[in-house]
C-alpha cells in the first residue's frame, strides 16, 4: 500500500511539473496580439490612388500596400465630411448618436431662404436650433478605438489632424504636427496645419519615433494627415516636377501639380511607416489600414467615373480608397467589393486583438475580419448615413434648392442606405427617394426608384425603420 501511495504521489507531481512546464512554454511562446497602425488622409478621392487607376498623381508606396493585402473597393466612411466621419470611426456609432453631422457642427454654405426646414443655422434665431448637433465634439461619454485596446494592454498614440474636441478620448500620446509641444493653440483649440509644406513629414518622424518607442508591446498608431485637405501648399521642387509631368500627356492637364505634390507627401509618409515595421521585425505582427475620411473635393481633383464629390452622398462624396495588409491572415493581391463602412472599425480592431466591446456603448458596425480570410459575411446587410442639414458651395453643389434653383446644394436632409449592390437616398427636402444598382451604375445615373418598385419600397421602409431605431433627427418646422 505505501508503495502503491509513493506511486500515485510521484505521478501526481510528474503531472504537475508537466503541466507547469507546458503553462511556461505556452507562457513563453504566444503571440503578442498585433500591432495596429491606421493611416488616414484627408479628403484624398477614391481615384486619386494608383491601384484604382490613377496615373498622374503617383503612390507607389500605397499600391504596394493594397498588392500586399487587400483592396476594399466599397469602403464608405461614416459620412461625407470629415468630423463625422471621424466620429464615427473613433466610436463605431452612426452620426444621430454622436450628433456630429458637419465639421462648423451647422448648416452653412447657402441662404436661409433656400432651405425648406428649419434646422441648427449659424446666427439664425432661436426657431432654427430644432435639434441637438455637436461642433467638432465627441462626448467623454463614449468609448474611443483607443480605450477599446487599452484593456488588451495597447499603447496609443495619434498624430495629426483630429478635429473632435479637446477630449484626448484614451490616447496616451497626441501631437497635431508631429511635435510634442504643438496640440492646441493659444485659444485651446486645435492647431491647424494644412499651411505646413513640412507637416507630413514631421508627422512621420513622430509615427516612427513612437513605434521605435513602443515596439516591445502591443501599440496602437492612429497617423492623420492634413493632406490633400485645402488649402493645398508644397515644395517647390515636387510642383515643378508634376507641372513639368503635366505638359507630357494632354490628359493630364486637368490636374492639380500642387495637389499631386500633396499626394505624394501622404504617400511618402505610408512608405517610411512600412519601411520602418520591417527594419524592427514588426511587419509580421502588424496590421496597417489605410484610407481616407472623406471622397475628393471637386474643386481639386476628379473623382469619376464616381458622381459627385466631397460633402455629397453620391459615390463621390462617400466612397474612398481603403486598403489593409495583415501578413499571415490576409493573402497579397486580394480584393472585394463587399460594402463596409467607419463604424466597422470599432468590432473589426475588438477582433483583432481579441477585445471585448464594451456593453454600455451601441457599436452599429460589425466586424469585417471575416472578409481577410473568405470566411462567412453578410454581404447584404443595410449601412446607413444620416445628414439633417444644409451644406453647400463648391462644383459638387448639383442638388437643387427647394425653390427650383439648380445646382445649389451639395447635401440637404437625406438618409442614405446601402444594401448589396443598391443605394437608396431619401430626400426629405423633396419628399422623394433616388434609388441606384451601384455594380450595374457606378456613376449613379439611372434613378430606379419608379423602376424596381418593390426595392424601392423594401429600402424606404427599411430607412424609416432605422430612423426611428436610432432616434436620428427628421427636419419637421417649415422655414416660412
Amino acid at each position: 500500500m505505501k508503495s502503491n501511495q509513493t506511486i500515485t504521489r510521484r505521478f501526481t507531481v510528474f503531472l504537475f511539473g508537466l503541466f507547469i512546464s507546458q503553462t511556461i512554454f505556452s507562457q513563453t511562446t504566444v503571440t503578442p496580439p498585433p500591432n495596429i497602425v491606421f493611416i488616414i488622409a484627408d479628403d484624398l478621392g477614391w481615384m486619386d490612388v494608383g491601384y484604382n487607376g490613377q496615373q498622374f498623381y503617383e503612390t507607389p508606396n500605397i499600391d504596394r500596400l493594397a498588392k500586399e493585402g487587400m483592396v476594399m473597393n466599397r469602403f464608405y466612411p461614416g459620412a461625407a465630411n470629415c468630423a463625422p466621419s471621424r466620429a464615427c470611426l473613433l466610436t463605431g456609432t452612426y452620426t444621430p448618436r454622436h450628433k456630429v453631422y458637419l465639421p462648423q457642427g451647422v448648416s452653412r454654405g447657402g441662404l436661409v431662404s433656400k432651405m425648406r426646414y428649419k434646422v441648427p443655422t449659424k446666427n439664425q434665431d432661436a426657431t432654427f436650433d430644432t435639434f441637438p448637433v455637436n461642433i467638432n465634439q465627441v462626448d467623454d461619454e463614449f468609448i474611443s478605438l483607443a480605450e477599446l485596446l487599452k484593456q488588451s494592454g495597447y499603447v496609443s498614440a495619434r498624430f495629426g489632424k483630429w478635429h473632435l474636441g479637446n477630449s484626448n478620448q484614451g490616447f496616451d500620446f497626441n501631437s497635431a504636427n508631429g511635435e510634442p509641444q504643438f496640440y492646441t493653440n493659444k485659444n485651446g483649440d486645435e492647431a491647424r496645419f494644412y499651411k505646413d509644406i513640412h507637416v507630413a513629414e514631421k508627422l512621420t518622424d513622430g509615427a516612427i519615433a513612437f513605434i521605435e518607442n513602443h515596439q516591445k508591446s502591443p501599440f496602437f498608431l492612429y497617423l492623420s494627415h492634413w493632406e490633400v485637405h485645402t488649402p493645398i501648399v508644397a515644395r517647390k521642387e515636387r510642383i515643378e516636377y508634376f507641372e513639368k509631368k503635366n505638359k507630357t500627356n494632354p490628359l493630364w492637364q486637368e490636374f492639380d501639380p500642387v495637389y499631386a505634390a500633396e499626394v505624394e507627401q501622404v504617400d511618402l509618409s505610408v512608405g517610411r511607416v512600412l519601411k520602418k515595421l520591417e527594419e524592427l521585425d514588426l511587419e509580421e505582427n502588424t496590421v496597417v489600414f489605410f484610407t481616407s475620411d472623406n471622397g475628393g473635393l471637386l474643386d481639386r481633383t476628379s473623382n469619376l467615373p464616381l458622381r459627385a464629390g466631397k460633402g455629397t452622398y453620391y459615390e463621390g462624396g462617400i466612397r474612398v480608397p481603403f486598403c489593409v495588409k495583415w501578413p499571415g491572415v490576409i493573402p497579397p493581391d486580394s480584393q472585394t467589393d463587399v460594402a463596409v463602412t467607419g463604424v466597422d472599425m470599432m468590432p473589426t480592431f475588438a477582433e483583432i486583438s481579441n477585445t471585448k466591446l464594451f456593453e454600455n456603448q451601441t457599436v452599429d458596425g460589425r466586424s469585417i475580419v471575416p472578409l481577410f480570410n473568405n470566411r462567412p459575411f453578410d454581404k447584404n446587410r443595410n449601412i446607413f448615413f444620416h445628414f439633417p442639414l444644409y451644406l453647400g458651395e463648391g462644383k459638387a453643389s448639383i442638388l437643387p434648392a427647394y425653390d427650383g434653383t439648380k445646382n445649389y446644394w451639395r447635401a440637404v436632409p437625406s438618409t442614405t442606405m446601402i444594401s448589396g449592390d443598391y443605394k437608396a437616398i431619401y430626400y426629405y427636402e423633396y419628399d422623394r427617394m433616388e434609388l441606384f444598382n451601384i455594380k450595374k451604375d457606378i456613376g449613379e445615373q439611372l434613378d430606379l426608384s419608379l423602376i424596381e418598385l418593390e426595392i424601392a419600397s423594401r429600402m424606404r421602409e427599411e430607412i424609416s425603420s432605422w430612423v426611428d431605431r436610432v432616434e436620428a433627427p427628421v427636419p419637421s418646422l417649415i422655414n416660412l
